[in-house]
């Protein structure tokens, strides 16, 4: 059995959710100790709880320790299968976490997943679900795979209630993924870089995304980068009445308030969320200065990204290569997890004043 320390460098949650997934995709038992033993609330939380339970659920796995505030859990995966089912975090939990634990393993599965899973859509410490459908879903399909994210309807700390549904296709093998020029991206011309985003809000004024996008676009195009961001304020978004959403366990009931904007280039992101008493005008500037810290490095992909590629790529047949401004905790735990269970080695190099990411 593979025994994982769960206080390793930034010894969050990334930690049980790589080492269960990797576990689950290699049928390898892991055991991890001292889970978020440094936190303020040590332990397995609601979110931790749901992304192991769907992944045990794929896998038939024997499980110990699995409940809350667990400082210790046991996964042994028996098999691997595809799932179709609806998952309710609870609150604000995030969806992205979860998908971050239940992607790899539904790649692997032995057929196509299908998924509504309801909480957070844009909280706090989690990637923003427009990171994910338009960032992290574009690298994945670089590297072969079938990922289809669409979102229902937006869910904000503390209630959540946020809708989005996934599908996910197995595949036979994972390319490498390999980013080390950037590119223009399509409706581009030569030496111009178009900013695209989305600046959204529920059960706010409309003009509080207004405000975010247009604070945004300024300082990006003081910069000298042209912006395209969509405003939606609507109630309900796009979608969001589709056929059974909020049917179950009372989700339309739990009227969301928030707001926040994503921005993104290729595989450069930034994004902010409103707070109370935190102009709109701030969040948008704040989106803004994150992106332009990516664009205005080396970098081929941003610091979020690279840490979730880590897995992938260990995964995959052949070469991944890329460049990160900056070398997170985040991306030294995945690649510790990973050692763990394959025989990947990825190597971080250094050129000058940007970092490389390379898996032969």
């Amino acid at each position: 059995m593979i025994e994982v320390d769960g206080s390793f460098g930034e010894g969050g949650g990334q930690i049980i959710r790589t080492a269960v997934a990797l576990s689950a995709i290699t049928g390898e038992p892991v055991e991890i100790r001292n889970i978020r033993a440094n936190r303020p609330n040590p332990g397995l939380q609601a979110q931790h709880l749901n992304a192991v339970k769907a992944v045990a659920a794929m896998t038939d796995a024997e499980t110990e320790g699995l409940k809350l505030r667990s400082t210790r859990l046991k996964f042994v995966p028996q098999s691997r299968k595809a799932l179709r089912t609806e998952i309710d975090i609870g609150t604000a939990g995030s969806i992205t976490l979860l998908l971050q634990c239940i992607i790899p393993v539904a790649l692997f599965a032995d057929g196509e997943t299908k998924l509504r899973i309801i909480g957070g859509t844009d909280v706090k410490w989690s990637p923003p679900i427009d990171f994910y459908r338009f960032v992290f879903a574009k690298a994945l399909a670089e590297m072969g795979c079938e990922v289809q994210i669409s979102l229902l309807k937006r869910g904000y700390y503390p209630k959540g209630g946020g809708v989005v549904d996934v599908s996910v296709k197995p595949v036979r093998k994972l390319n490498g993924f390999v980013r080390l020029e950037e590119e223009s991206e399509e409706g581009e011309t030569a030496g111009e870089v178009l900013v695209r985003g989305i600046s959204h809000c529920r059960g706010l004024p409309s003009h509080v995304a207004s405000r975010q996008a247009s604070s945004a676009e300024k300082k990006l195009r003081e910069r000298g980068y042209n912006a395209a961001i969509e405003v939606d304020a609507g109630e309900p978004a796009a979608g969001e009445e589709a056929e059974g959403v909020g049917k179950k366990r009372g989700v339309r009931a739990r009227e969301t308030v928030g707001s926040g904007i994503t921005l993104w280039h290729n595989y450069k992101s930034g994004s902010a969320l409103g707070e109370p008493r935190k102009p709109a005008e701030s969040v948008g500037e704040e989106a803004a200065s994150l992106i332009l810290s990516e664009l205005e490095s080396a970098s081929t992909v941003d610091v979020h990204l690279a840490d979730q590629l880590i897995p992938y790529i260990a995964l995959a047949e052949g070469h991944s290569a890329f460049k990160v401004r900056e070398i997170t905790g985040h991306l030294r735990t995945n690649i510790y997890i990973v050692r763990q269970f394959l025989d990947a080695e990825i190597a971080i190099r250094r050129e000058e004043n940007i970092f490389v990411i390379e898996k032969d």
